[in-house]
């Protein structure tokens, strides 16, 4: 490892000898000299932790904000994505595997600085970046340094993550965030520790904070796993607890599950039973319920809670009809929760890779 991708990290303390621990998140995991953290990408060098993947990318994506997923955040806008390596949690049905699990750091061969990354997201037209792709809270400083930049030319920032951080680590990443999708992949603490390898009350407590303790705009999202984490039960005992605990303004995804790494045995989510979760969720009292990886033009929709209206129409990634102005329903004058300009963003459905 060179001087340049010797990164000291934050949110460790010194143990015995040369012995360090991280307490990003979690786990705390205890590292001996040169001992590799769970995630793969914080290690233990000469008594030091040093996060490895600090200024490197598996490459850089101009996307739609609407793929993150959030549809409440500044519509139709497009946002620079991208992401590193590794991952805090194991997830056995992982759709981005290649990239989270990834041991191979010569893929990361996109190196970009901080700076770099805020100033090609303005020439690039867009409304944010996104930390995406892989967990961002395990580059966590990385990300708040490039949000740092992206704040001081009026760019937005945005973390799609499972939320497995605690503690000062969770305080400062959040305090630079402007919008969050989180994962929330169950309901139930079995699944969290047979399927995740994490456990659940930290991602509760983490929603719990972004909700309560920040400005960050929060949507969640749930993958639907057939047989796993699909029963009406586990569905509504979720959103009862979004319900309770965040907010009826929350915005909620269920999306479609399809085999994919350690769970391909396992047969695509149907269409019925997305449509079926995003039900439960509106019976339970959240006002925008929306359903993912389906072709669904109502269940992707924005409507007003109080007259029934659509306010923004999609087609996948493609936005119609905008009925909203200055947050309110232009049909009955209800405020729809959220960050939206007065007229959407026509980034569209595309998919843009760029070079820093």
């Amino acid at each position: 490892m060179t001087e340049e991708q010797k990164y000291i990290a934050r949110y460790w303390k010194k143990m015995e000898d040369k012995d360090v621990q991280c307490v990003l998140c979690p786990r705390h995991c205890l590292l001996k000299n040169q001992q590799r953290g769970f995630c793969f990408v914080r290690q233990n060098i000469d008594g030091q932790l040093v996060l490895t993947t600090y200024g490197r990318s598996s490459g850089f994506c101009v996307d739609p904000i609407e793929k993150k997923p959030l549809n409440h955040f500044y519509p139709g806008s497009g946002t620079l994505s991208f992401g590193t390596a590794g991952c805090n949690l194991g997830c056995r049905f992982c759709q981005n595997w290649d990239i989270s699990r990834s041991r191979e750091f010569d893929r990361l061969n996109a190196k970009a600085s901080p700076k770099q990354i805020a100033l090609a997201a303005k020439n690039g037209g867009c409304k944010s970046v996104a930390f995406t792709y892989n967990d961002p809270v395990i580059f966590a400083e990385y990300a708040i340094d490039i949000a740092k930049e992206c704040h001081a030319i009026g760019i937005k920032t945005v973390a799609v993550t499972a939320g497995y951080i605690e503690g000062r680590a969770r305080e400062d990443f959040f305090s630079h965030m402007d919008a969050a999708n989180v994962d929330l992949k169950s309901f139930s603490e079995k699944f969290y520790k047979e399927k995740v390898f994490g456990t659940l009350q930290p991602v509760l407590d983490t929603l719990t904070y972004i909700k309560k303790e920040t400005k960050t705009w929060l949507e969640t999202t749930t993958l639907l796993i057939p047989g796993e984490n699909d029963s009406p039960e586990e569905i509504e005992g979720l959103s009862r607890w979004v319900y309770d605990n965040l907010g009826k303004d929350v915005p909620m995804h269920f999306t479609a599950f399809h085999p994919d790494f350690k769970m391909r045995d396992i047969p695509s989510t149907s269409f019925a039973k997305v449509a079926e979760a995003r039900d439960i969720a509106m019976k339970a009292g959240m006002k925008y319920v929306y359903t993912g990886n389906v072709f669904d033009k109502v269940g992707g929709s924005t409507f007003c809670h109080n007259c029934g209206d659509i306010l923004i129409e999609r087609d996948g990634y493609i936005l119609g009809r905008y009925n909203l102005l200055n947050n309110k329903c232009q049909s009955c004058g209800s405020v729809c929760a959220g960050y939206f300009d007065e007229k959407p963003g026509n980034w569209g459905s595309k998919r843009v890779p760029i070079q820093i």
